[in-house]
């Protein structure tokens, strides 16, 4: 069984992969059938189910492995499965390590960072602030992903997203002497500390009741008060820190309940936006040939990527 990653036009598989979400749908003339999300440690596949029955949708249930007998062919430029058949598999013949993705980058080194970062404040309220969030939730912190989907949505990708921000803002800082980089840095540490409720994860991420009703900004902002609150810190390094949370979406398009009004609140936004914008491209350009083009990647504005020739 080959990974996800090596699946090419015209292969027949037949192996265990892990379902992440599956829908039903009705052709035109009634017929119906299954859009299926697969998941390895290599990454996702789409896959569809024609002639699809009720069994066909409680077999496919997210987060169960089944057996996949299946052909790969293009569509839109990209492989997709045309499932023939599938089975139940006997949880005791799965290996779960075998479709949990994570960063490729060790958890230890990215901790390793994470700690080196988290003593290199010089203002003291800053560092007292950054230590108190990080320690309440670090168990989640940095294991979880840092979405469902879209970016860094693998086990430890909400870690490796922050830490990413942090390198860009800690260079941003020695090129800008204006930037506060103590500041910077907690913001791009701290900015989506509300994904660890957000978000339940175990094999794949899921969004909770509380995710989905206030979103990551609004959660974070209000669990970051409540522990800072408790230091009683005299200075605005909090007030300075809670609006880098709330604004870090960048407009209120997007998400952001208020608008950046700092210059480190705004560049935070922009580090969050290229950070995020480059883990999307490393994706799509992964299954992509020298010398072509990506399908349209909606959340690029419904931009098409060359990836150029090697030379």
């Amino acid at each position: 069984m080959k990974w996800i990653k090596d699946f090419v036009d015209k292969d027949h598989i037949i192996g265990q992969l892990l379902v992440i979400s599956s829908t039903k749908g009705t052709t035109d003339k009634g017929l119906s059938y299954l859009n299926v999300t697969f998941q390895d440690k290599s990454g996702t596949i789409e896959g569809k189910k024609w002639d699809a029955s009720d069994e066909d949708l409680h077999l496919f249930a997210p987060g169960s492995v089944i057996l996949v007998d299946a052909l790969v062919n293009l569509y839109k430029n990209q492989p997709q499965l045309k499932i023939v058949g599938a089975s139940k598999v006997d949880p005791s013949n799965v290996v779960m390590a075998n479709f949990q993705r994570v960063s490729p980058i060790p958890q230890e080194e990215l901790e390793a960072k994470l700690d080196k970062y988290l003593n290199s404040f010089k203002d003291k309220d800053v560092e007292k602030v950054t230590k108190a969030v990080i320690a309440h939730f670090r168990e989640k912190y940095t294991t979880y992903p840092a979405a469902v989907k879209v970016h860094h949505e693998f086990g430890t990708g909400l870690l490796h997203h922050s830490i990413f921000m942090a390198d860009v803002a800690e260079a941003i800082s020695h090129i800008y002497s204006q930037v506060d980089r103590d500041l910077l840095v907690a913001g791009a540490l701290l900015h989506d500390i509300g994904k660890t409720i957000e978000y339940e994860y175990e094999i794949t991420p899921v969004q909770t009741t509380e995710g989905k009703l206030c979103g990551h900004v609004a959660i974070g902002y209000a669990e970051f008060k409540r522990i800072v609150d408790e230091l009683h810190i005299e200075s605005e390094v909090p007030l300075l820190l809670e609006h880098m949370i709330l604004a870090h979406h960048g407009t209120l398009e997007f998400g952001s309940p208020v608008m950046p009004a700092t210059r480190e609140a705004l560049l935070l936004s922009e580090i969050d936006m290229m950070d995020s914008r480059q883990m999307i491209l490393d994706k799509a350009l992964e299954s992509v040939k020298e010398g072509e083009f990506t399908p349209r990647l909606w959340m690029m504005d419904d931009t098409s990527f060359y990836k150029p020739k090697k030379r």
